[in-house]
């Protein structure tokens, strides 16, 4: 452990709880209670589940009390590929060559050169293969063998992902030759509708620029600096959005994340609680003005 987090938990020892309850400690423990000492102890305020407002506090009542079983499907990165062609074309779906339930599966002579490989159950963590590389094949072992046996909603209850069933994908390497990471085209859609997203850039320092549907700049913050100059629009913003709301129908709230690789527009994920509903703002009224877009009223919660 670096320095940094060393000195992250010693000055609020409360997170040192999310870490053991993602290391299996509490798994004994009920959801409510884990989730209401989890909410504590990330976001420093008690988290008001009777009666919830804010949009922290919503995603977590989500996580108890909407277990729809298409989310299963549909946070399976796997599995969702198809729906997905299914409903928006197989053309705006990141290739998959394979997938397999062991590192030692893997059909290395079908693959290209150079693979993007993930596990298909949780938030991050893949890795860009070349196959020629004994370094790669190396650290392949040690990271899928380790990822395959953890469940993602240990974490912080993230409902959605309790019940995949863990596989390794290989898809094509998507490039936007910058350097780093991809950038992410994030909808927030409420209730069917997108009405807010953010770009983020994942360099060595996490970026976070909003912006509402008409692609203002929009005053919500996380706690990371905006990427400076602002974002140009996407030429193909519009899509994204029309596809963000085909994709999000018949759901509370989700997360659309979209690729745009040199123009051309990749589905990415489904995102049910974004940053696992514990992410602060810069200032609670943001936290409530987005709690009132999600209206939890109708649901039907026996599912």
């Amino acid at each position: 452990m670096n320095r940094e987090k060393v000195m992250e938990y010693l000055n609020n020892p409360m997170r040192l709880f999310v870490k053991m309850g993602r290391c299996g400690f509490f798994n004994w423990m009920s959801d409510e209670t884990y989730l209401k000492l989890a909410f504590r102890s990330l976001m420093g305020t008690k988290a008001n589940l009777d009666n919830p407002q804010t949009f922290n506090e919503k995603l977590t009542w989500l996580k108890l009390h909407y277990h729809n079983p298409l989310m299963t499907t549909l946070a399976d990165k796997y599995r969702v590929k198809q729906y997905v062609a299914e409903k928006i074309g197989s053309e705006y779906v990141v290739p998959c060559y394979g997938h397999w339930k062991t590192p030692e599966a893997i059909e290395w002579d079908k693959l290209p050169e150079r693979v993007f490989l993930k596990t298909n159950q949780d938030s991050s963590g893949g890795m860009v293969v070349c196959k020629s590389s004994k370094e790669d094949m190396e650290k392949v072992n040690k990271l899928f063998g380790k990822k395959l046996r953890e469940n993602h909603y240990w974490g912080v209850r993230e409902w959605a992902y309790k019940h995949i069933e863990p596989c390794i994908l290989a898809e094509e390497y998507l490039d936007e030759e910058t350097g780093h990471e991809l950038h992410d085209y994030k909808f927030w859609c409420f209730n069917g509708k997108p009405i807010y997203m953010y770009i983020t850039n994942k360099g060595k320092i996490v970026k976070e620029n909003f912006y509402d549907m008409d692609f203002n700049p929009a005053d919500i913050n996380h706690g990371f600096e905006r990427t400076q100059p602002e974002y140009e629009k996407p030429a193909n913003f519009e899509k994204m959005k029309a596809f963000a709301q085909t994709l999000s129908q018949g759901l509370p709230f989700v997360r659309m994340d979209f690729f745009n690789v040199k123009g051309k527009l990749y589905f990415s994920e489904y995102t049910f609680y974004d940053w696992g509903g514990v992410r602060p703002f810069v200032n609670r009224e943001t936290d409530l003005k987005l709690g009132a877009l999600l209206d939890l009223s109708q649901l039907n919660t026996s599912k």
